[in-house]
C-alpha cells in the first residue's frame, strides 16, 4: 500500500503584516504553515509594535489582498479611510490646498492603522489553517540539521523545532537574516538617513468626529523638515514629525517638550491646537531611525528566504513598504506553487522582486525631497499641471509617476525608468515658463511618442 505524501510544510518567522498575509496565501495552496512571532498576541496582550508610521494601502496592496480572497480585502477595507491626495498646509496661514493623487475618487489611497490591519490578517491566517505561536523569538538556527531554537522572553524558556525551510518575515531587524548572514554572507548594507521622526496624535473632537479633513494625507512642508498626519477610522490622526538629526530645527536642538511646543507654535501653528498631548508624547518616545536595507542575496539555497522589510526595508516616504511586501507575498506564493523545488522557487522569486524592490527604495528616497521641499514650489506645481495635461492627451503613454506606483500594477523598475524620462520631459518643457499657455504642444507630442511606448494597463 502506497504511503500518502506528507503535507508540504513551511515555517514562517514573524506574524506581522507580510507574515500573516503569506500564511493565508500558502495555507490556501495546501501548505502546512506554522508561524513564530516574538511578540505577544496583540488580541490578548495589547499591541507591541514599537513606533511605526501609519500605513497607506494602495492598489498593489489591495490586489495582493484580493489574491488571498475577496473576504480578506473586504475585512481590511472595513477599517480603512480614503485619502484623495495631499492637503498642503503652508506657513503663511492660507487655507490648505488639496493636491489630488489621481484624476478622481477612483484613484485614491487608503489609510489604515497597523494594529487593526495586523489583527485582521492574523485572524484570517488562523482561519485559513495556519498555526501561530506567540512569544517565540528566533535565537539560533542550524541550517544543516534543519533545527531552530526559539526563546520565550517572558521566562527565557527555549523551544526547539525542526523545519523543512524557513521564510523570514521578521522585519528590518530580522533575526533570520542574521542567522543566514552568519552561514553565508548576504551582502548586507544599511544606509541611514540624516533625518529621524517622532509620532504624535490628533484625537477626535468633542463629538468624536475628525478635527480636520479625514480624506487626505495632511502635510506641512517646511524645506528641510516636515510634519504629516494620516487619518484612522476611529477619528484620530497619526501625526509624524520628520527633522534632521542635526540642525536648527533638528533632533539635537529640539530635545525637550518645551522646545517641541515652540517649534510647533512657530512652524505648524494650525496643527498645535489639535495635539493636546504634544509635550507628553514628545518626552515619551526617542526619535525613530530611517534607513534603507540593501541585500545582494535574499535566500540561502532551499533552506531560507527573506521577504518584505527583512529583505529590503525602505524609508516610508512613498507609502509603499507594505504594498511592496504584499507583492512579495503574492510573488513568492506563485513561485512556490509552480516550481518543482524550493531552491528554484526562492531563486526565481529573488530574480523577479529584487530589481523592483531596489527601484521603490530609490523612489521612496526621492519622494522625501519632493514632500518636504517641492510640493509648495511654483515650478513643481506647473510641472504637475503639465503632467496631468499630458496624461489627459496621451493617457496610455504619459502616465504620471504616482499613478504608475500607486494605482497600477506596473513593476516598480519600469515605473522608475519611465519616471526619469518623464521628469526630464516636464523640466525641459516648462523651463523658463510660468504658464501652460506657452507650451509647444506639437513638439511635446513628438517627444512623448518617441520616448514613451504605450504602457500596459494604462487607460
Amino acid at each position: 500500500m502506497k504511503t500518502p505524501a506528507r503535507p508540504r510544510s513551511l515555517t514562517l518567522v514573524g506574524a506581522g503584516l507580510a507574515g500573516s498575509l503569506l500564511a493565508i496565501l500558502l495555507s490556501r495552496q495546501g501548505w502546512n504553515i506554522t508561524v513564530y512571532e516574538r511578540r505577544g498576541d496583540p488580541r490578548v496582550s495589547g499591541y507591541e509594535s514599537g513606533r511605526s508610521i501609519n500605513l497607506a494601502l494602495a492598489e498593489r496592496g489591495r490586489n495582493a489582498l484580493r489574491q488571498a480572497g475577496a473576504h480578506v480585502e473586504a475585512a481590511v477595507m472595513a477599517r480603512a479611510v480614503m485619502m484623495r491626495g495631499r492637503m498642503v498646509h503652508l506657513r503663511d496661514g492660507d487655507a490648505p490646498q488639496l493636491q489630488r493623487y489621481g484624476r478622481d475618487d477612483s484613484e485614491v489611497i487608503w489609510s489604515i492603522h497597523r494594529r487593526d490591519l495586523n489583527i485582521t490578517l492574523l485572524e484570517l491566517a488562523e482561519a485559513a489553517g495556519a498555526t501561530v505561536h506567540f512569544h517565540r523569538r528566533l535565537h539560533t538556527v542550524d541550517f544543516d540539521a534543519q533545527q531552530a531554537r526559539f526563546i520565550d522572553d517572558r521566562d527565557d524558556t527555549p523551544h526547539d523545532i525542526r523545519f523543512d525551510s524557513l521564510i523570514g518575515a521578521d522585519g528590518a531587524g530580522s533575526a533570520l537574516r542574521g542567522a543566514m548572514n552568519r552561514r553565508q554572507p548576504l551582502g548586507e548594507r544599511t544606509e541611514f538617513l540624516d533625518h529621524s521622526y517622532k509620532e504624535l496624535e490628533i484625537p477626535p473632537g468633542p463629538d468624536g468626529a475628525f478635527q480636520i479633513d479625514p480624506n487626505a494625507l495632511h502635510i506641512w512642508p517646511r524645506g528641510r523638515f516636515m510634519c504629516i498626519a494620516l487619518p484612522n477610522h476611529e477619528g484620530t490622526f497619526t501625526v509624524t514629525v520628520f527633522l534632521p538629526n542635526k540642525g536648527n530645527p533638528g533632533f539635537n536642538t529640539v530635545v525637550s517638550s518645551e522646545q517641541a511646543h515652540a517649534l510647533f507654535a512657530r512652524e505648524f501653528p494650525d496643527a498645535l491646537p489639535l495635539i493636546p498631548d504634544l509635550r507628553a508624547d514628545w518626552d515619551a518616545h526617542p526619535p525613530g531611525l530611517l534607513g534603507t536595507l540593501y541585500l545582494e542575496r535574499w535566500h540561502s539555497d532551499d533552506k531560507a528566504v527573506l521577504i518584505g522589510d527583512a529583505a529590503h526595508a525602505m524609508v516610508p516616504f512613498h507609502g509603499q513598504g507594505m504594498n511592496c511586501a504584499f507583492e512579495d507575498c503574492v510573488a513568492l506564493a506563485r513561485h512556490l506553487d509552480v516550481a518543482t523545488d524550493l531552491r528554484t522557487a526562492y531563486a526565481a522569486f529573488e530574480v523577479e522582486r529584487s530589481p523592483n524592490a531596489w527601484a521603490i527604495q530609490q523612489m521612496a528616497l526621492e519622494n522625501y525631497v519632493e514632500m518636504r521641499d517641492q510640493v509648495a514650489e511654483p515650478t513643481f506645481l506647473l510641472q504637475r499641471e503639465l503632467e496631468l495635461a499630458l496624461q489627459q492627451r496621451w493617457p496610455t503613454r504619459f502616465v504620471p509617476h504616482y499613478t504608475m506606483v500607486t494605482f497600477l500594477h506596473t513593476p516598480y523598475a519600469v515605473a522608475l525608468e519611465r519616471t526619469r524620462i518623464q521628469r526630464r520631459i516636464l523640466r525641459n518643457a516648462t523651463h523658463g515658463l510660468d504658464s501652460l499657455l506657452q507650451i509647444d504642444w506639437s513638439a511635446l507630442e513628438s517627444e512623448v511618442h518617441a520616448k514613451l511606448p504605450v504602457l500596459e494597463g494604462a487607460h
